[in-house]
């Protein structure tokens, strides 16, 4: 897939989501629902996108094994947003996640795997937990489940493609673009987190 795709994939993505939360309180039903509910808030899209970003720059076993660390602790935040049991600062905490994503792309900051899949992981919970308590009126919460498990891994994949083909484009490019990405989404979470 040449750069000029990945990029236009990512920029649609992005322009697909809403400036406005989209968590708790609104409507789902089904499998089509949990497809469009990651794709339905600019929180959600910077934050997901950002991740294979991230593990794009970081490379090797990064690139799958942190959006899958995303993925799976997700799934754990989701049941628990499911089951009822409240977290507390879930809204904020996925602004912060926007905003640490962000940082870490602006600063080019580099981890080792372990931390950063404990890293995302963290946040991974509170995005999970706020599309759990979305589908928690569900009589059948496993096709909504699936639905954004799906859309998430989507998002980490066109951040992934979008990581990788800015690296393609040399050094000097990859960082610019990744510091660029990253700054827009420390402002855009700081936005979400005023309100």
């Amino acid at each position: 897939m040449n750069k000029l795709r990945i990029a236009t994939i990512a920029g649609l993505l992005s322009l697909a989501a809403s400036p406005a939360f989209a968590h708790v309180g609104l409507h789902a039903d089904g499998t089509a629902s949990g497809l469009l509910h990651p794709f339905s808030g600019l929180d959600h899209v910077l934050a997901m996108v950002a991740v294979g970003l991230f593990a794009a720059r970081l490379g090797g076993r990064a690139l799958w094994a942190v959006p899958a660390s995303f993925v799976g602790v997700m799934m754990l935040g989701g049941a628990l947003g499911y089951s009822g049991l409240a977290l507390p600062y879930v809204e904020p905490a996925i602004a912060l996640s926007v905003i640490g994503m962000g940082a870490l792309l602006a600063f080019e900051i580099r981890l080792k795997v372990p931390a950063a899949m404990a890293l995302v992981g963290g946040f991974a919970l509170f995005h999970g937990h706020a599309h759990g308590a979305e589908g928690a009126h569900l009589q059948s919460f496993a096709g909504y489940a699936a639905g954004f498990v799906v859309a998430t891994t989507l998002l980490h994949v066109a951040g992934i493609g979008l990581g990788l083909a800015l690296e393609k484009g040399g050094a000097r490019i990859g960082a610019w673009g990744r510091r660029a990405a990253g700054l827009v989404g420390c402002v855009a979470g700081a936005m979400l987190l005023a309100g």
